[in-house]
């Protein structure tokens, strides 16, 4: 079984380098946090920057968009969580969240809940219905913690990725982790979740320059996916169509068959190192995020 995908680039927009991109449940938007410190919503139906302004003077390395409250929440290397109105950009509210970068930032799909995930090593739970009060603190990897994402099959347990190698399983109720997976040889930059054959796996990115596929019902690793040339910086796999995607300091992005995990494409923009990857429910378009700018482009697919 291959697949058959046809790729089509819609457009790219220079920018400053880009750290994480989200798109919004509904609007044609795209929400860039780039180094500079700022963050910008580009209309990709319009091809036009909608909105764009300064957060603060570090690198925002991970933004998300709340669309059920309006809000952008931004987590930055000042080490500070900030909140505004994506409509009227009226800053909501700010605190100190950690004590060094945050590193990542993942809203609830259904509760009032945000997670952060930053250097000092550990993640923390939000609660915006109790005036942003830290509910939980999750506590057990042992270098910077690079990535949060939460189960979307079950959104009382969580992922975490860190420099320690490891990736940990998290419940919502424990501060301490479920369990962790072990395998990659270097940190591990970037996890996601997917579902294959009815069963839940993860995907995720490490500096060893691969990307592995978790069977975390069994806690094994049941396939490595190989052929970058530097640090896998960011992962995801399509809601849409049956393919993971890969993205690198190499400057490439890599779409691998979702079933089989054979390598389908590789693509390279010219835009420097690959840092975000965004998609959407619903939409075959897929955003990359790079050091120069960003890349939208569309995948139409299906099985031969």
């Amino acid at each position: 079984m291959s697949l058959s995908l046809k790729i089509e680039k819609q457009f790219a927009q220079n920018t400053e380098r880009v750290k994480s991109i989200d798109l919004h449940p509904t609007q044609p938007w795209i929400l860039a946090s780039l180094y500079s410190g700022s963050v910008s919503i580009l209309n990709y139906e319009s091809q036009t920057i909608e909105k764009s302004f300064k957060v603060t003077d570090s690198p925002v390395r991970s933004a998300k968009f709340i669309a059920r409250e309006k809000w952008i929440v931004a987590g930055t290397d000042d080490a500070f969580i900030r909140v505004y109105n994506y409509e009227t950009m009226e800053k909501i509210i700010e605190f100190e969240a950690h004590k060094d970068f945050i590193r990542s930032v993942a809203v609830h799909p259904t509760l009032p809940y945000l997670l952060s995930a930053s250097d000092d090593k550990v993640i923390k739970l939000w609660n915006w219905e109790e005036g942003w009060k830290c509910t939980r603190i999750f506590e057990g990897h042992s270098h910077y913690v690079m990535q949060v994402a939460i189960n979307p099959k079950d959104t009382n347990t969580f992922a975490s990725g860190s420099l320690d190698g490891t990736i940990k399983i998290w419940n919502i109720g424990s501060s301490a982790p479920s369990f962790s997976l072990d395998g990659h040889s270097k940190g591990v930059n970037c996890i996601d979740y997917f579902i294959s054959g009815y069963k839940p796996y993860l995907l995720s990115g490490s500096d060893d320059y691969t990307a592995k596929v978790w069977d975390f019902e069994t806690k094994s690793c049941v396939q490595t996916l190989e052929g970058h040339e530097h640090n896998v910086s960011t992962v995801c796999v399509h809601p849409e169509l049956p393919i993971l995607i890969t993205g690198s300091e190499d400057g490439t992005v890599r779409i691998w068959h979702a079933a089989t995990f054979v390598l389908e494409n590789t693509l390279n923009y010219d835009l420097g190192r690959v840092w975000a990857v965004g998609y959407k429910k619903g939409s075959s378009q897929v955003v990359f995020g790079c050091d120069s700018g960003m890349v939208v482009i569309k995948i139409n697919g299906s099985d031969i």
